[in-house]
């Protein structure tokens, strides 16, 4: 049997972690974040893919091809309170997700209230900061393996 895959998809900006206000977003660096999931992931005997784009388009195609994917990871960034065509795509696929924010988000502007994917999300992590991801991790490897059993 192949190990199950987890897909983590990051949103606009994400790339700038670790520079990108810092007092809001912490110092951690994408490349940190996810260099700890794959660790993290290798533990638990997943294989996972992780992937970042500032483009809307380019996020969406990786969700439509995650067909062998058992489970995503998003943090959609600004596209969670923007993106109905994101939201479609995970619909379409029904693939399940988490989604994760390293801000509180209810905490922030008003308008960062509002995603377009809470209500189709297994869960939401907000405000826990890079360890968020992990907590992701962890709950979906339980998830697939409750599952296969």
């Amino acid at each position: 049997m192949t190990n199950p895959k987890i897909a983590v998809f990051h949103g606009p900006n994400l790339n700038l972690l670790g520079n990108r206000e810092p007092a809001v977003y912490g110092s951690t660096t994408l490349e940190d974040i996810n260099k700890r999931l794959v660790d993290q992931a290798g533990r638990l005997s997943v294989e996972i893919v992780c992937r970042q784009s500032n483009s809307e388009s380019e996020l969406i195609g990786w969700i439509q091809q995650s067909g062998d994917v058992n489970f995503i990871i998003i943090n959609p960034a600004a596209y969670t309170h923007t993106s109905v065509a994101l939201r479609d795509a995970l619909s379409a696929t029904g693939i399940p997700f988490i989604e994760v924010h390293l801000s509180n988000v209810h905490a922030r502007e008003t308008f960062r209230r509002h995603s377009y994917f809470s209500d189709i999300a297994m869960a939401v992590i907000t405000g826990l900061g890079y360890q968020g991801y992990g907590y992701a991790l962890d709950f979906a490897v339980k998830y697939i393996n409750s599952k296969d059993n």
